[in-house]
């Protein structure tokens, strides 16, 4: 269950650079796997109509902020597992991942309701009622495959922190294929299928999350690695006080991401009012934004083990060097992201749409989006770092601030120019106005939290140098 030894004659730097690669890599091609279902879906519904188009955005502005939320809730069991295999706490692995199932399936089934209450608004937002309605019956069904997905990232957290990635982006390659094909049939019509646009994405993403929760079942019942920890040697119902643990421990997370996604997803609803242009320009622009940040993203998930690993094993001095090894390499990544998206905007947006107007408006979004490239590798790095010591409740403060207390309001007032305020500007500058307060939180959240994360490192390197035993203690901000 561990990572291949790095090369002895490697600079340590370099070797756990190629650590994290070989545990990381794998978690990439599955995230970006994912969120190819998400680019599918709105790319092959943008050459159905604009409407339907629309329709997706909006539906998927919600969508994306209950999946992520979710997503970070149940991360809990990630640094928990990671935690106990750098202890050798390997008998208590499987009652862990047990309870970890039935979190998920309780918090995918309150999402599943949160989700279809959502549509509610859709009534409020100022587009054409048939748009609303699509938008509506889009979240409606693709809300059922909500609790598959949440246990999925239960078994995702516990494979990941054994070092077993690699089922994880099979698993989501299988994904992706089922998602496009479908879409090719439900979406467009083919093959006598009846032609249903947006409602056809939401289809087959429901479906798509369920036969991926079963083949991850499958895959750890079979495969060898999972022997030591196998989590279904038999029934256990649920343990409230380890799943209420799990919950303090990941609410936070579910919060934090919650805290960004939103402040995207609430841009798709706030806009609205400028018309589907609009709209549609920002959910393309954010759909690409999102599948570049997957690169990090995986490079964070694989430190927040590390970091756990190695504060299981009482070494607080390998965390910290592991933690900015995992920020340096998702930054020098950002760096590279920020140019390509600089330099191929106008291109990006002809994959997603053939609508002129859409298109100028999604180039214009993406040079912001080059903009916080930076700011946003470091933060979801120095965030995972953070949660690798068990610590959730200093990124979720941190996130809160930056995107509720910074961008949305600065949002306002630049995208809407509301009359009240008085140095708004002359006329609303519509979705660059919000995104612009994107750019500006993502860079208060990156140095904060570059800030907290050097700051519990260096207090959990002198609490261990003083014989203190600490690893779930919350750093106060």
């Amino acid at each position: 269950m561990t990572t291949a030894a790095a090369s002895p004659s490697a600079s340590p730097v370099r070797a756990e650079v190629a650590t994290l690669w070989r545990l990381s890599w794998p978690m990439l091609v599955g995230q970006l796997a994912t969120v190819g279902m998400g680019v599918a879906d709105v790319a092959m519904t943008g050459h159905v109509s604009a409407e339907e188009l629309a329709a997706v955005s909006l539906g998927t502005s919600v969508w994306s902020i209950v999946l992520v939320t979710v997503m970070g809730t149940m991360m809990a069991i990630n640094t928990v597992v990671a935690h106990e295999i750098g202890a050798a706490r390997y008998d208590q692995i499987p009652h862990s991942v047990r309870q970890s199932l039935w979190k998920g399936l309780i918090v995918g089934l309150v999402a599943c309701l949160f989700a279809n209450l959502c549509t509610l608004l859709f009534d409020h937002v100022g587009l054409e009622q048939h748009v609303a309605d699509r938008a509506s019956l889009f979240l409606h069904v693709i809300s059922l495959g909500m609790p598959a997905f949440a246990c999925y990232r239960a078994l995702y957290g516990y494979t990941t922190s054994i070092n077993q990635t690699k089922p994880i982006m099979w698993i989501a390659i299988f994904g992706l294929v089922f998602n496009v094909i479908s879409n090719w049939l439900l979406v467009y019509g083919n093959w006598g299928f009846q032609q249903l646009g947006a409602v056809g994405c939401a289809v087959s993403t429901a479906v798509g999350m369920w036969l991926m929760l079963g083949a991850m079942i499958v895959w750890i019942k079979y495969a060898p690695a999972y022997r030591m920890t196998y989590p279904f040697t038999g029934w256990e119902g649920p343990d409230w006080k380890e799943i209420g643990s799990m919950l303090r421990l990941g609410l936070p997370i579910g919060v934090t991401y919650f805290a960004e996604v939103s402040a995207f997803g609430l841009i798709g609803l706030l806009v609205a009012r400028f018309g589907v242009v609009a709209v549609s320009s920002h959910q393309v622009a954010l759909n690409f934004a999102s599948l570049v940040f997957m690169v990090p993203l995986s490079f964070s998930i694989g430190m927040m083990t590390r970091v756990g690993q190695a504060m299981g094993e009482g070494n607080p001095v390998r965390a910290r060097f592991v933690g900015w090894v995992g920020v340096g390499t998702s930054v020098a990544f950002g760096a590279l992201s920020a140019i390509f998206i600089a330099l191929f905007r106008w291109q990006i947006a002809a994959m997603y749409t053939s609508d002129p107007a859409v298109q100028a408006a999604c180039a214009n979004l993406l040079l912001l989006a080059a903009l916080f490239q930076l700011s946003d590798a470091t933060q979801v790095a120095t965030a995972s770092a953070i949660r690798g010591y068990q610590v959730t409740r200093a990124p979720m403060i941190i996130q809160l601030v930056a995107f509720w207390g910074i961008s949305l309001p600065l949002g306002c007032i630049l995208g809407l120019a509301p009359d009240w305020f008085p140095w708004r500007p002359d006329a609303p500058m519509s979705t660059t106005g919000f995104w612009i307060g994107l750019v500006i939180a993502l860079t208060v959240a990156a140095v904060l939290l570059t800030w907290s994360f050097e700051k519990l490192a260096r207090q959990r390197i002198r609490e261990g140098a003083a014989g203190i035993a600490a690893p779930a203690k919350e750093m106060h901000t």
